[in-house]
Parts: structure tokens; C-alpha cells; sequence
């Protein structure tokens, strides 16, 4: 096989970058932060570093916007999957300049090094449909992810979190890797087009059924669907504010759209059918099952919650149920628009997160009670973002809960997927419930200490907010300034 290796290296120079960042903010850690002893001047200069590297990354992306398909599918570029890049490159400097409210670590070159590989995973794992690279970067962002969780010493919460993320993740990544084996053992090729066209039904082949299972199990949990969700409610409790953002925005968004294509792709042939009345083995199947338990689990577990973060996790674990109705439906940039949008609503959540827990050391919902006095900005975006979360319109989640709705209502003949979008909107319903009790105690309910000083976060984090807002509002109003790069 030619390779052309000086070519593959300009593909890949995005890549590059942001591993080149990992080395910048190691060296910057080590010969100047490692000296200062306020944390948060650390991770200031930490972020700046880190949004000029990302830049110069995305700014590679876009101006080498190019279609390419090296090494038997070990490296395939298309335009969805570069613009997927461009916003995981986006919610990392994200998720780097939120760090700055934070006060867990004087390790800042370590922890932005993490985020910064966790990226680097995730950019891999949209460029490739060889299953061995798929299992590799999946790897490489989980292993990122377990010690992140864990970063927060002084909190004996995260430990905990950590050891549940890793040992769960180990048992997952091992079903993974079960299933891609079946998949090689059946087809002989860890291509997913090639996959595809040898692997159908056939009589007394229980492996490809046996297969799918596993492969849905592992990806399963990095998409915290029910019931691979154990992990989620400690980990988005016990992770720094910034990691569990990081957690519930980027990884979701490059576990969706790598599990569409492994699906959808590597396995057309074997789709069944989980339609009503007329259920077939398959994935669909399998997915309209995790779905179901995921809405259904997820809403009701959410409503017992006093803990803001883990009303969140519950919460995660329902759009995760919303967002494989895409999946079902055939439709990528339903299921891609979904998964963004509700990243960046997500990190706006968290980031307000950050700033109570900082200023005000408060995590639970009620400890938001009389928040539109003590800061009415941050109010505001909150409203902003729960009110997406809950799906109300025009702002941006409810477009997405509309697009993956609609594509799943138009897959099969007849009542087809209805059931399981009727489900969807009553699911939807009393998801109402619990965020509206989240907004009665920023805007209702008075403060338990009428005298408590503010809670407004720096300028940085209150500007990024605001800009967090108006996305969402943007993206609502105007989907297509989304849509159209994800087709």
C-alpha cells in the first residue's frame, strides 16, 4: 500500500495542534505556573494558551475543508465531520475558560494537558470507520475523562466518582470490544463499508445479533443510555464543574455521531425494526428499548433530586433517550443538531454551576432560591439554558427534541415509531416539571438569607455565559445557521 505520508500529515495537522497544545501547556506549567500562587491567574494564562492553539486548529479545519479516504477507513474526512470537529474544538476552549471560576487544583498544566487529549480522542474518533482506531481514540478520551473526574483531590466525592467511572468504563469498553471481534470473526474486515456489505442475516447465525448487543452495550454507556448509566449521577456530582461539562458536552457529541455511523454505516443490513407491531432483531430494536428505559428512568429519577448536578445527570440520561430517537430515524443532522445543541446548553448549565458552587459554595437547587437578586445575569442565562433543556420554544432544544421527533415519526409504515415519539412528548412533559422548580427558586422563591451578598462571576465566565445564551437563542431561531453544515 502507497501512502503518501506528507499528505496524511496535513490532514492530520489539527490533530497535531492540539497534541502540540498538550506539550505547550505542560512546559508553560512546569517553567512558570508551578511559581504562582493564585490558581485562578494559572488558569487564566492556562486558557488563553489554550484558545490560541484551538484556533489555530479550527482554523486549519475550515480552510482545508477536504474529502479523504486513507488507509482502508482509517482516516475518512468528509464536511459533517470536520464541522464536528469544529465544535468539539469549540466546547474544549469552552470548557478551558470555565476552568478559570474553579479553585480544585494548583495542577493546571496537567488538567488542561487531559482536556486537551480528551479533544485530541474525540477529533480522532469523527475521522475514522475502522473499528480498531474507533476502540483506540474511544480509549484515549475515556482514560481522559476517568482522570479528570478524579482531578478534584480534596473531595473525597470525586474519587468515588472516578472509581465508579473507571470501573464501569473497563466492563463497557471490554463488551465493545467483545462485539468488534464478532464483527471481524463474521466479515473478516474491521472496515465498516466493508462490514456492510457482508454481514446480512442469515439462519443459525446467532453471533451477529450477539454482536450488535455488545457493541449497543458499550457505546451505551458512553451515551449514559439506561441501563449502562450508573456511572453519570456520581460522576457529573463528584467531577470539577469544568470536567463534568466537559463530560456531558464533547463526549456525547463524538460517542452520537461515531455510534450513527458504526450503525448506519457498518451495519445497514442488520437494522430489524422496533416499530409498532412489527418488531424485527436488530439494532433499531435495541435502540428503541435503551430509549424508552432512558426517557422514561431518566425524567423520574430527576424529579427526587435536591442536588442541581445530579438533577442534571438524570436529566443527561433522558436527552439521551430523545437523541437515539435520530439515530432511528435515519437522520444524521437531526441527531448531530440534537447532540451540539445540547452541549452547549449543557456547558452554559454547568458554567453557572461553577460560579454558585465558587462564590456562593452552594450545589443544590434550592441554594438557588433568590438568585434573580443576588445576580440577575446569572439568572437570566439560566433561564435561558433550562428553559432549552425543557424544550420551549424558539430557543434551540426545542428544535432539536423537533427534529429527532419528527424524523423518527416518518421511519416505518403505518403507526411505525409513534408510540415511542408519544412516549418522547410525554416524557417531555414531565421533564417540565423539575426544571420548572428549578426556575421557581431563582425567580419565586426568596432568599433564605435576605441579607447574602452577590454571586456574579468574573467577567470572563459572565461574558461567556451571556455568549453560551445567545447561542442558544440563535440556534433556536435560526437553525439552519447549524443545520447546514451538518448535511
Amino acid at each position: 500500500m502507497n501512502v503518501d505520508y506528507l499528505q496524511l500529515l496535513k490532514l492530520l495537522a489539527p490533530e497535531c495542534v492540539v497534541v502540540l497544545t498538550v506539550l505547550a501547556v505542560l512546559l508553560a506549567d512546569l517553567q512558570l505556573w508551578r511559581n504562582w500562587s493564585v490558581s485562578a491567574r494559572s488558569f487564566g494564562a492556562a486558557s488563553v494558551l489554550t484558545l490560541g492553539f484551538g484556533a489555530a486548529a479550527g482554523l486549519l479545519i475550515w480552510k482545508r475543508a477536504v474529502t479523504a479516504d486513507l488507509l482502508g477507513g482509517s482516516l475518512v474526512l468528509t464536511p459533517v465531520s470536520q464541522h464536528v470537529k469544529l465544535a468539539l474544538l469549540g466546547l474544549a476552549v469552552v470548557t478551558a475558560w470555565l476552568c478559570t471560576e474553579g479553585k480544585f487544583t494548583q495542577h493546571v498544566g496537567e488538567f488542561m494537558a487531559l482536556i486537551a487529549l480528551a479533544t485530541t480522542g474525540m477529533m480522532l474518533l469523527v475521522s475514522t470507520e475502522n473499528l480498531l482506531l474507533v476502540f483506540v481514540a474511544l480509549e484515549l478520551v475515556s482514560l481522559s475523562l476517568y482522570v479528570l473526574t478524579a482531578f478534584n483531590k480534596g473531595s473525597a466525592r470525586s474519587a468515588e466518582a472516578a472509581l465508579k467511572y473507571f470501573l464501569f468504563g473497563g466492563m463497557a469498553a471490554a463488551f465493545m470490544l467483545f462485539g468488534f471481534s464478532f464483527l471481524y470473526g463474521l466479515t473478516g474486515s474491521i472496515h465498516l463499508p466493508i462490514i456492510a456489505a457482508k454481514i446480512s442475516w442469515q439462519a443459525a447465525d446467532p453471533l451477529t445479533l450477539v454482536a450488535i448487543v455488545f457493541v449497543v452495550v458499550g457505546f451505551g454507556f458512553k451515551i449514559a443510555a439506561v441501563p449502562f448509566h450508573l456511572w453519570a449521577p456520581d460522576a457529573y456530582e463528584g467531577a470539577p464543574a469544568s470536567a463534568a461539562a466537559f463530560i456531558a458536552s464533547g463526549s456525547k457529541v463524538a460517542s452520537f455521531f461515531i455510534l450513527g455511523k458504526l450503525l448506519q454505516v457498518g451495519l445497514p443490513g442488520v437494522a430489524g425494526s422496533g416499530a409498532w407491531k412489527a418488531l424485527a432483531p436488530g439494532w433499531m430494536a435495541v435502540i428503541a428499548i435503551l430509549a424508552t428505559a432512558s426517557m422514561v428512568f431518566g425524567n423520574l429519577a430527576a424529579l427526587a433530586q435536591s442536588s442541581l448536578r445530579r438533577l442534571l445527570a438524570y436529566s443527561a440520561i433522558a436527552h439521551a433517550g430523545y437523541a437515539l430517537l435520530g439515530l432511528i430515524g435515519g437522520s444524521q443532522s437531526a441527531l448531530l443538531y440534537y447532540a451540539i445543541t445540547y452541549a452547549v446548553t449543557s456547558m452554559g448549565v454547568f458554567g453557572v454551576v461553577a460560579v454558585m458552587e465558587n462564590r456562593a459554595g452552594s450545589e443544590s437547587v434550592v441554594g438557588l432560591a433568590g438568585l434573580r437578586e443576588r445576580s440577575p445575569l446569572l439568572a437570566g442565562v439560566l433561564t435561558v439554558f433550562v428553559l432549552s433543556l425543557a424544550g420551549i420554544p424558539p430557543l434551540a432544544g426545542f428544535f432539536g427534541k423537533f427534529y429527532v421527533f419528527i424524523a423518527a415519526a416518518k421511519q416505518g409504515e403505518g403507526l411505525g415509531y409513534w408510540w415511542l415519539v408519544a412516549l418522547a412528548l410525554a416524557a417531555s412533559c414531565v421533564s417540565l416539571y423539575y426544571y420548572l422548580q428549578v426556575l421557581k427558586q431563582v425567580w419565586v422563591v426568596p432568599s433564605e438569607r435576605p441579607g447574602q451578598g452577590g454571586v456574579a462571576g468574573g467577567i470572563v465566565v459572565s461574558g461567556l455565559l451571556v455568549v453560551l445564551a445567545v447561542v442558544v437563542v440563535a440556534l433556536g431561531c435560526a437553525p439552519e445557521l447549524l443545520l447546514r453544515f451538518l448535511k
